[in-house]
């Protein structure tokens, strides 16, 4: 009989290739040539995290401004030039990293590397596509000022983390943004893009040496060391409170959480487990069955968990008719200290294993998710190894690790809650 345990795979970790260039760049690479792509994913450390004190939304700008125009290329030329020869590039920020996607058809690589290279070293950040780019920003804040979605989960991260980097928004706020200058982008990309934090990964039809040669133009002008500035370890503040922000809408939407447990903790995976028991899985989850199913008061309601490299939360949300937000929040509170002090049924705690490694084949279907996860991991801090150990983790799991877990993450229940909309009992 097959056990999940026992359940024979082949081996990803196998696939990857560690490469080293001639100027020392590192990359993570898996060769294939069954369709003539090349996908390219990399991160600097820093991200959000880094943007000047008073000035959030400084690493999104500069990640918006990257490929609009670079080196002898002004916004529109760089474009048309990323058109004729069909290259996909794009640049983000986060809170711990800011991260760039490339991905061009095999033949048209060397001109791909070579856009890459000066948006990366010689982007202009020149005045128009900055101004255009803010622009863009605050209209996007703007037409989210009355979304309850965006004003409870805002207010909700700004109370998890007050006076911490985390707490800020990414995308910065409508009162700071005309505060950026081409100055402190400047400043920030000389302290952030460095080699010394930079991770890669790269899947398609190109070989080690010829991937190397290209990671050498591309980040070998950069400084060997970033400056970047320390973030203090933050923890989760708020549990057991609520707090109401008014907005005149048919619905109230909730975010609740509490703190988290750390990515490289013995417990994380079993607590990986535990939240998908919660909430998150789609239709097997408690909240789930609870929450819609059994009550009808949601169309969706959710639990997850977020690692960042400075704190750990554990956090969910739903959306329902203003007057039955009271009933769904306690019906969530119900469940999650139930959890946390029952632990899973053993039904429960097989379905979630089953799930979660049956699913995570589905993270490597593509080139473009297999070249992500790659990343993830590295700036995670995991070896190639973990592509193989994951699954085993999550099968290894055991009721009595399910209980302590839940019993760590959960623990007394008490969530911080913030609420938009106008909701009733709350």
């Amino acid at each position: 009989m097959t056990t999940l345990a026992a359940t024979e795979i082949p081996s990803r970790a196998s696939t990857v290739q560690k490469i080293v260039s001639k100027g020392g760049i590192e990359a993570w690479l898996v060769e294939d040539y069954a369709v003539p792509l090349i996908a390219l994913e990399f991160a600097f450390k820093g991200g959000a995290a880094q943007d000047p004190i008073g000035k959030p939304g400084a690493a999104t700008l500069l990640a918006g401004l990257l490929d609009e125009g670079a080196g002898p290329y002004d916004s529109e030329a760089f474009h048309r030039a990323l058109d004729e020869d069909a290259i996909e590039m794009s640049f983000s920020a986060d809170r711990d990293i800011l991260t760039g996607r490339l991905q061009s058809l095999a033949r048209n690589s060397v001109r791909a590397f070579e856009l890459l290279q000066l948006a990366v070293t010689r982007a202009r950040l020149d005045a128009e596509p900055f101004e255009r780019v803010v622009s863009q920003i605050a209209a996007g804040l703007k037409r989210e000022a009355n979304d309850p979605d965006f004003v409870a989960g805002r207010n909700f991260r700004a109370m998890a983390y007050p006076n911490h980097p985390y707490g800020l928004p990414v995308r910065g706020d409508l009162a700071t943004l005309p505060a950026l200058t081409r100055a402190n982008l400047i400043d920030m990309r000389a302290a952030t893009f460095a080699r010394d934090t930079l991770k890669i990964a790269a899947v398609g039809a190109i070989d080690a040496a010829a991937l190397a040669s290209h990671l050498d133009d591309v980040f070998g002008p950069l400084p060997e060391k970033a400056g970047l500035t320390p973030v203090a370890p933050a923890a989760f503040a708020g549990a057991g409170t609520r707090h109401v922000f008014h907005i005149d809408v048919p619905q109230s939407t909730i975010r609740f959480g509490r703190q988290g447990i750390a990515r490289k903790d013995p417990d994380f995976i079993a607590a990986t487990v535990v939240n998908h028991i919660l909430g998150g899985g789609i239709f097997s989850a408690r909240l789930f069955r609870e929450v819609r199913e059994k009550r009808g008061l949601a169309y969706s309601v959710y639990s997850q968990l977020a690692a960042y490299d400075h704190a750990a939360m554990f956090s969910g949300g739903t959306s329902t008719q203003n007057g039955r937000a009271a009933e769904s929040m306690a019906v969530i509170e119900k469940e999650i200290l139930s959890l946390a002090n029952e632990g899973p049924t053993e039904e429960e705690l097989d379905k979630a294993k089953k799930y979660l490694v049956g699913s995570y084949a589905l993270r490597f279907d593509t080139s473009t998710k297999i070249a992500s996860h790659l990343l993830h991991l590295q700036t995670e801090g995991f070896g190639v190894e973990y592509l193989d150990e994951r699954n085993k983790l999550i099968a290894a799991v055991t009721m009595e690790d399910a209980k302590r877990a839940g019993k760590r993450l959960l623990g007394d229940g008490k969530l911080l809650v913030t609420v938009a909309g106008q909701p009733d009992g709350m």
